[in-house]
């Protein structure tokens, strides 16, 4: 029950991810690696957009 919350909680976190930064493509597996250290989700974001670290940060603490 409780992994299942935790899936869920990870499948919207990730498709808020996917449409704040909309033009980026996010590969499954590098989202995985990502999946619950706030760090690696930034870089990824970084590496993939440009974006300022510490925007991103902002961004993706509002949603967690």
């Amino acid at each position: 029950m409780a992994t299942e919350r935790m899936n869920e909680s990870w499948r919207q976190v990730k498709a808020q991810i996917e449409s704040i930064w909309e033009d980026a493509e996010f590969g499954d597996k590098e989202m995985k690696k990502a999946r619950g250290d706030l760090r690696k989700m930034v870089n990824l974001v970084h590496e993939k957009t440009g974006d300022p670290p510490n925007e991103i940060f902002q961004k993706i603490a509002a949603i967690v």
